[in-house]
């Protein structure tokens, strides 16, 4: 059945769609009407399970591992400074083996204040251990909440669903919202193999020697690792059954592109149309949307962009005193490429600033004019 929806509403109908059965939650801007949504449906009875509205985000993490060990499939969203506040117990939950799923919307982090979108706040969480996943519109958002849970229960890692503030969260556009048979036949019900049983007590998380910790870790890599090839299974099994999928990456126009630009986000949806201008006017360029971040998908990305001499890396967030992050992983990516393609760092619509489709023609045609390296990132003021 086909909606109008704004991306945080397509969050919350995937949630519901998902027979969650405990929501812990906190509300912060641009995040909460996903949480309002789902208290209206829990408030009529639409909603089946507990919704917990608790005083911070980090008591809302706190609550979602707690439930998760117990065999119960969780979720929450935050935003922001939300995020922030939940840091200590984002490395708990992927500590703790917990598959919740949460849904971050990208806002800018304070100070100065602000609501507008920026992807720091989620990448600033890219250490923790937790599946990352970036979303170009309220389709694939929706999506890729139904998928994330599929992976996470499977390799036991918490996983983290990111749409932009504003550009994502609150634009309206049509949204195909699936039967409850489809996702029930997709998704099955969770079935932890180690969980809380009360009839045996135990402890999960105890402290322990230096030697399990670093077994510990390793395991949780290896899992982490496990991801990509799940994640390509999970979304080829999705589209068997909802007629969509989206992959790691998804490549437009590449192979015999000249510059290849790479994207993750809303903004991809801009360079669609930038891509579809510059060829009309001869230009070979191509597009590169990254979709899943954690694990980065290295040997897909390797594969991608076989070839190509030029490499302008678009990122909507900036790690202070190196640049962008996707240029980060892009460029270790590629260190050992026989290509050795130049890459370009742009940081593009930080604090939520509008990225055109002429500023990205404009980046485009001047990577293309250049020979030479640029070893810090430009930035886009205009």
């Amino acid at each position: 059945m086909k909606d109008f929806l704004t991306g945080n509403h397509a969050v919350a109908h995937a949630v519901k769609l998902c027979r969650t059965p405990l929501i812990a939650a906190y509300p912060i801007t641009p995040q909460t009407a996903i949480y309002e949504k789902l208290s209206e449906w829990e408030a009529s009875g639409v909603l089946k399970g507990i919704m917990m509205r608790t005083e911070s985000e980090h008591s809302a993490m706190a609550s979602c591992i707690a439930a998760s060990l117990t065999g119960v499939r969780t979720f929450t969203a935050t935003s922001s400074q939300g995020i922030a506040l939940m840091h200590e117990m984002l490395h708990f939950a992927a500590g703790c083996r917990a598959p919740v799923v949460m849904a971050n919307v990208n806002r800018l982090l304070a100070a100065p204040w602000g609501f507008w979108a920026d992807q720091l706040d989620s990448l600033s969480q890219r250490d923790t251990g937790w599946i990352q996943f970036y979303c170009e519109n309220g389709q694939e958002a929706l999506d890729t909440v139904i998928q994330s849970y599929k992976i996470a229960e499977q390799v036991y890692l918490p996983a983290m669903v990111s749409l932009e503030a504003f550009f994502v969260s609150h634009f309206m556009e049509p949204v195909d919202i699936p039967e409850q048979e489809q996702v029930d036949r997709f998704l099955p019900p969770l079935d932890l193999p180690h969980k809380f049983d009360i009839d045996k007590p135990g402890f999960f998380v105890p402290v322990v020697s230096s030697e399990l910790y670093r077994k510990y870790k390793h395991m949780a890599q290896e899992s982490m690792d496990s991801v990509k090839e799940i994640a390509v299974k999970v979304d080829q099994e999705f589209k068997e059954e909802f007629g969509r999928g989206y992959g790691m990456i998804e490549s437009v126009a590449l192979e015999d592109a000249e510059v290849a630009l790479v994207t993750a986000g809303s903004i991809t949806s801009t360079a669609r149309l930038a891509i579809k201008n510059l060829r009309k006017q001869g230009n070979k360029v191509g597009l590169l949307k990254v979709r899943l971040f954690r694990p980065f998908p290295v040997e897909a990305i390797q594969v991608a962009l076989k070839g190509k001499k030029k490499i302008a890396i678009i990122d909507r967030n900036l790690s202070l005193g190196s640049g962008g992050i996707f240029c980060q992983e892009l460029r270790a990516t590629l260190i050992h490429s026989p290509d050795h393609p130049l890459t370009y760092s742009y940081i593009a619509g930080i604090g939520g600033t509008d990225v055109t489709p002429e500023v990205i023609q404009k980046i485009a045609m001047e990577v293309m004019s250049r020979t030479e390296p640029v070893d810090k990132p430009m930035w886009v003021m205009e």
